[in-house]
C-alpha cells in the first residue's frame, strides 16, 4: 500500500530519513535519470515506481529530476490546476522530450490537467529573445501562465503577460486564485525558487523567501483543495550516466559558488521543516 508522503530517494539530497518520511532507495536510478532521459528508459522507470509515484505527497532531491512531477501527474484524475514554485518556467519546446527544462508541456499533455501556474521565474527563459524556445502557445490559450519577477526589468517590460514585482505579487496570486476557489491543486515546490540565504540548490536562486511561500501555501488551502504535491531542489552532487547528458547538464547549469557539505544540509532543512507541514497538511 502506497504512504500519504513517501522520501524518494534518488540522489542522497537529503539524510538520513527526513521528517520521519520512509524512504523509497531509487539511488540506482539517479545517474540515468539526473537532468534528461530517453523516452524509453523513463517508461522502464515507470514500470518500476510508478506505484511509489503515486504517493500524494513526494519529497525528493536535486531540481534535476523535475520532470518526475510530470510522471506523478498521470496517477491524479482530473481536473486539476497544478501550481509550481520555481525560479524556471520549465516550458522549454526543445528537446529532450523528458528533462528538468521541459516538464510543463509533458503535464499540459494530460487530459487531466486544466492549467498549470509557474510563480516565481527569475531567469532570462521569460523574457526575450529566449521565450522563443518556451511553449507560448500554451500562454497565449490560457492553460499556462508564467508570473517572472520584473522588478529590474525596464518598464515595457513589466507589462508583460504575467509579470509580478515584490510589491504586488501576493495581490496576483490572491486574484488568481479566486479565480479557482474550490479547485483540486497539484503544488510543486523547486527549492530553487528561494533566495541565495534560505535553499542551496543545482541552479541559479529565486527571489522568494521562505515566509513568502508560507504565505502562498496558507492562501491555497483556504481558497482550493491540495490534493497532492512534492518538493524538490536541494543540492546534490551531480552524477551522470551517458556522455550526452553530462555534457548537456554541464553546459546549462550555472557554476556557483557552494557552502560546505553540512551548512548545505542544514540551510535546506530549515526550509523543508517549515514548507512541508503546510503543503502537506501533516
Amino acid at each position: 500500500m502506497v504512504g500519504r508522503a513517501l522520501h524518494f530517494n534518488l540522489d542522497d539530497a537529503w539524510r538520513d530519513e527526513p521528517l520521519g518520511l520512509p524512504v523509497i532507495d531509487a539511488r540506482t536510478w539517479g545517474p540515468r535519470l539526473r537532468f534528461s532521459s530517453p523516452p524509453r528508459l523513463v517508461a522502464e522507470f515507470y514500470r518500476e515506481h510508478g506505484a511509489n509515484l503515486a504517493s500524494p505527497f513526494l519529497l525528493y532531491g536535486s531540481g534535476d529530476f523535475h520532470y518526475l512531477t510530470a510522471l506523478r501527474l498521470r496517477r491524479i484524475a482530473g481536473p486539476i490546476v497544478v501550481v509550481s514554485f520555481d525560479n524556471h518556467p520549465d516550458w522549454d519546446v526543445r528537446p529532450p522530450k523528458w528533462g528538468c527544462g521541459g516538464w510543463v508541456n509533458r503535464a499540459l499533455e494530460l487530459s487531466s490537467v486544466r492549467r498549470v501556474s509557474v510563480w516565481g521565474c527569475g531567469n532570462f527563459e521569460c523574457w526575450w529573445p529566449h521565450q522563443i524556445f518556451g511553449n507560448r502557445r500554451a500562454e497565449r490559450a490560457g492553460v499556462l501562465d508564467v508570473h517572472p519577477w520584473a522588478d529590474d526589468r525596464r518598464a515595457k517590460d513589466r507589462e508583460r503577460r504575467g509579470a509580478i514585482l515584490r510589491d504586488n505579487w501576493r495581490q496576483h496570486f490572491e486574484r488568481f486564485f479566486g479565480a479557482s476557489a474550490r479547485e483540486n491543486v497539484y503544488v510543486t515546490i523547486d527549492l530553487d525558487c528561494l533566495n541565495t540565504s534560505e535553499a542551496v540548490t543545482n541552479w541559479e536562486a529565486g527571489r522568494f523567501t521562505i515566509a513568502d511561500l508560507e504565505w502562498a501555501l496558507g492562501k491555497l488551502r483556504e481558497s482550493a483543495q491540495i490534493i497532492g504535491g512534492d518538493i524538490c531542489g536541494a543540492y546534490s552532487p551531480p552524477r551522470y550516466a551517458r556522455f550526452k547528458q553530462r555534457f548537456a547538464a554541464e553546459f546549462d547549469h550555472p557554476k556557483t559558488q557552494l557552502p560546505d557539505t553540512d551548512r548545505i544540509h542544514q540551510i535546506n532543512l530549515v526550509a523543508l521543516e517549515k514548507l512541508w507541514p503546510l503543503l502537506s497538511g501533516a
